[in-house]
């Protein structure tokens, strides 16, 4: 019985793709020249273990869907260039409706939501562009990073993708694929994951957590101590002391050392909570890994004030997220929309806390060195105002007399 194709296999078949770079430099990547992606990538074996902990640590599930759901929350619009500091805006463009709605099984949040998501996870995010030979986009395809691998040409940079699913690898020319990638110190092809920066308070974090979980576990509340037994008692005896003991307090983890001696003593060896400071310690992982990640403590800080709570999100605005936005927006400006036309941008909303009065400030400066169509350009975003003569033509035009 023949396989029934699964909804990725079928958006992946190669019914033909977007080719809209010029076919010169298209080049179909052959299975036989390929290259070993560990070779280009010492890194990309680690994709998997950046899920991992990504669904393990508490702060850095918080850290990437707190950045990957406010950035899908900001529209996506669509300009075209009407001079050297000028853009009109195109409306509903057709790359906006796609946007809307990418492929039959994802929304647009979905799609920036995955997409900022995995560049913060991966450092990578990749799009499969799905279409007829020479058309437009029609469907917007997001690939797990953990399964693409770069092909690289030492001419042209990138010769293609090969995206590995269900154990099969299907080559990709490189105009099928958008890759967005955060920049790479020691790497020319795949970005840098924020996890490796934080790999050490991740992974430290993780230990005090395993080890605050196993010592409220079963039979682990009884701190780890030498059970001294100070008089001479024979070995049946002595097994089964350990054997009651161990049953009633050591659980399957506790370690609990015993001596032959006379009258039983407790020597308490282990180290609580309190004298680890384990509080602190676990709170200062939680702020490392946050301002790795570029989140203000004060967002989430039990003891911030609205005042700090409101400086935070305005920094995180700005120093944060906008950046974000900017690269995925430039990045779909120079490899998506010249598929549509030259003179195309597009850019996400500019959501950044704007000082009124300051930009007041400058319009008064402004009017006596600008002029008014000037104005409502730059501070605005309008078109000029119609011309008199238009005006005049429209209020003079005679009256008809329908009687």
């Amino acid at each position: 019985m023949e396989h029934e194709p699964t909804i990725v296999e079928r958006a992946l078949r190669r019914l033909g793709y977007v080719k809209w770079r010029p076919a010169s430099v298209i080049h179909r990547v052959e299975a036989g020249t390929l290259v070993d992606p560990v070779e280009v990538a010492p890194e990309i074996g680690q994709a998997g273990r950046y899920a991992g902990v990504y669904m393990g640590s508490p702060w850095v599930y918080v850290a990437v869907n707190r950045i990957a759901e406010a950035a899908a929350l900001v529209p996506f619009r669509v300009t075209r260039r009407a001079g050297p500091e000028r853009a009109v805006a195109v409306e509903d463009h057709p790359f906006e409706r796609l946007l809307r709605r990418p492929n039959p099984l994802m929304s647009r949040f979905e799609l920036i939501e995955q997409t900022v998501g995995s560049l913060e996870i991966h450092g990578n995010a990749f799009w499969f562009l799905a279409g007829e030979p020479g058309g437009i986009p029609l469907e917007l395809w997001p690939l797990r990073p953990d399964r693409v691998s770069i092909v690289p040409d030492a001419r042209r940079g990138v010769r293609g993708y090969v995206y590995e699913v269900d154990g099969r690898r299907i080559p990709l020319d490189a105009a099928e694929v958008v890759h967005f990638r955060r920049w790479h110190p020691a790497n020319d092809y795949y970005g840098l994951s924020a996890l490796e920066a934080a790999r050490l308070a991740v992974e430290t974090d993780r230990a005090m957590a395993d080890w605050n979980r196993r010592y409220f576990g079963e039979g682990m509340a009884v701190p780890a101590g030498i059970v001294a037994i100070k008089e001479r008692v024979g070995d049946a005896d002595y097994e089964r002391l350990k054997r009651e003991w161990r049953t009633a307090y050591g659980g399957r983890e506790r370690k609990t050392a015993f001596l032959r001696g006379a009258s039983v003593e407790w020597h308490n060896v282990g180290v609580s909570q309190q004298d680890m400071d384990f509080l602190n310690a676990r709170r200062f992982n939680r702020e490392e890994i946050f301002q790795i990640f570029g989140i203000p403590v004060g967002m989430f800080s039990e003891n911030a004030t609205e005042a700090n709570a409101l400086v935070g999100e305005r920094v995180f605005i700005e120093r944060t997220l906008w950046p974000k936005l900017v690269r995925i927006a430039e990045k779909i400006t120079t490899d998506l929309l010249p598929f549509y036309g030259a003179g195309l941008a597009g850019a996400f909303d500019d959501i950044r806390p704007q000082d009124k009065s300051q930009m007041l400030d400058e319009i008064r400066v402004a009017q006596g060195i600008l002029s008014v169509d000037e104005i409502r350009a730059r501070y605005f975003q309008l078109g000029p105002l119609p011309s008199p003569g238009a005006a005049d033509a429209t209020d003079s035009a005679p009256d008809v007399d329908v009687a």
